[in-house]
């Protein structure tokens, strides 16, 4: 799913209109650092990057990337609170282990959390489920059943309804296929999902109380 013109995937695309000039931005599971690269060169950003794969973290520091060797499923006892502008989980969240420590953790070192999942309920693999019978492979889903790093198999619905029961305030949401932004029926239709997040500050206060 990247652009043949810009060669910049849509979900980075997107990204890069989300994210203010000159901010701080954490990059959770940052892979080989294309978009904080990207973010870097066109938005100046203050980046930094956690990644756990040594060979995907030898590609960041190659492009000038500063990137930690991290298991974001411990959580992030080494910052603050707020001290990022933006935290990033783009394409990572449904790999990780324990996404309620992962999202609370990213929700309390940014000011907001940008996160960018696959739809696993969109329309070619739900026909490839119902008519082959076999496990989906989508240009969003590129993995074979017994390769696929990913562990949570989630909607774009299934988790607007999980930051619902979390008290997660959805700030803004966009929803790409491979030609752009899906607006009419994008559980079905999008690919992906790039969802803007905030903390719920009234109920960290009466927790407080």
């Amino acid at each position: 799913m990247t652009d043949r013109k810009t060669g910049i995937p849509p979900d980075h695309k997107i990204i890069r209109e989300l994210v203010d000039p000159s901010s701080s931005v954490l990059d959770l599971g940052c892979g080989t650092g294309e978009l904080l690269s990207l973010l870097v060169k066109e938005k100046h950003v203050k980046a930094q990057g956690i990644e756990i794969d040594d060979k995907a973290i030898f590609e960041c520091v190659a492009k000038g990337l500063s990137v930690f060797h991290d298991d974001i499923d411990t959580g992030l006892p080494e910052y603050g609170d707020k001290s990022f502008d933006f935290v990033i989980l783009n394409q990572s969240l449904q790999q990780v282990k324990k996404i309620d420590v992962v999202l609370k953790e990213a929700l309390r070192v940014g000011r907001k959390v940008i996160v960018g999942i696959p739809n696993f309920a969109y329309i070619n693999a739900r026909f490839q489920i119902f008519f082959k019978g076999r496990v989906p492979v989508t240009p969003s889903l590129p993995f074979e059943w017994y390769n696929t790093p990913n562990l949570h198999f989630l909607s774009l619905y299934d988790f607007i309804e999980y930051c619902r029961k979390q008290k997660i305030i959805i700030d803004n949401a966009c929803f790409l296929d491979k030609k752009g932004q899906i607006r009419l029926l994008p559980n079905l239709f999008a690919q992906i999902g790039i969802f803007v997040l905030r903390e719920n500050k009234t109920d960290k206060e009466n927790e407080s109380v």
